[in-house]
């Protein structure tokens, strides 16, 4: 009777550490799903509205599996950190915005994929250098003051952000970025979903600034810049352009100034930004202005997003 008392007992224990892990198993998995609320459903591929705030130089998307070496030398130092490196491992897709430095922010980036969203909070919740903060779009994510960064990690969706000063930039958006209208048109345009693309949100400042830096004070008044980079063989790169403007009778005018520049220029130029915009000339295509570079490489696809940076 002991015996059978004893057995009932054990069980009993037994059962009540089951139920206390099943328990904090469930607290995990609830506090990795606080912690992605608001726009972390978005489906990237398909989107008309990305988790990303307003305000950015410029916006990409891209292909992680197809385009990871282009993104490792993005002009985001935590990229080169081990421990992102694991993570993009685990990534499928990213979506990213580059601030100007007026803002007080660097990045912010979505990313998704399958993520250790468990031991990411956890980890993080043992580290006196991370704290939890609300966010703005429901939920929850952790800052670190000492590296200005702040992260939301969920099972299928990541987020982080970084700013310039010690306010914290919250990663997860409540509204989001839309899409400019005739951009996913373009990042099909060869009939295939480009694995890398961005926009420039305003543009004519930046081209200003390099028609300047080129010798040619010219205002051309671009409203949107789209940038696909299409693969070819040998791991090279061409990139195609789309000027984006008001109509067409700006962008129709803008043809033989890009053309003079062209010859203008020839041999006198720095040579990325001759391959860039150069190479072929320009194709007028309704109220907008297509541009095809020359094949280039790594190195010269880097040079060229550091354009259009302000780091």
């Amino acid at each position: 009777m002991a015996c059978e008392d004893n057995k009932k007992m054990k069980f009993g224990i037994a059962s009540q550490r089951l139920c206390v892990s099943l328990l904090f198993i469930l607290f995990l998995i609830l506090i990795s799903c606080q912690t992605t609320t608001g726009m972390s459903n978005v489906d990237p591929e398909n989107a008309n509205v990305l988790p990303l705030e307003r305000g950015a130089l410029f916006y990409i998307v891209a292909d992680v599996k197809l385009m990871r070496p282009i993104i490792e030398r993005l002009p985001i130092e935590e990229l080169k950190d081990s421990q992102t490196k694991q993570m993009l491992d685990r990534t499928n897709y990213i979506a990213a915005a580059i601030f100007p430095q007026e803002s007080g922010r660097r990045f912010q980036l979505a990313a998704w994929g399958n993520y250790p969203a468990s031991q990411a909070d956890f980890a993080l919740g043992f580290n006196k250098n991370w704290k939890k903060r609300r966010s703005q779009a429901g939920g929850s994510y952790w800052y670190s003051s000492a590296s200005r960064l702040s992260l939301a990690v969920g099972s299928r969706q990541a987020f982080a952000a970084s700013s310039l000063t010690g306010d914290p930039f919250d990663p997860l958006s409540k509204e989001g970025i839309e899409i400019p209208e005739g951009f996913a048109d373009f990042r099909g345009n060869a009939g295939v979903i480009s694995p890398f693309s961005c926009w420039l949100e305003n543009p004519a400042i930046l081209i200003s600034r390099l028609m300047n830096n080129l010798g040619l004070p010219l205002g051309i008044p671009v409203q949107k810049i789209f940038i696909n980079l299409l693969p070819t063989q040998d791991e090279k790169y061409e990139t195609l352009i789309r000027l984006q403007f008001e109509n067409a009778s700006y962008a129709r005018a803008i043809i033989p100034i890009l053309n003079t520049a062209a010859r203008f220029l020839s041999g006198n130029t720095d040579m990325a930004i001759a391959s860039l915009f150069f190479a072929n000339p320009p194709v007028l295509n309704g109220s907008n202005v297509d541009i095809r570079s020359a094949v280039m490489g790594e190195e010269e696809i880097v040079q060229i997003l550091g354009l259009f940076t302000l780091f």
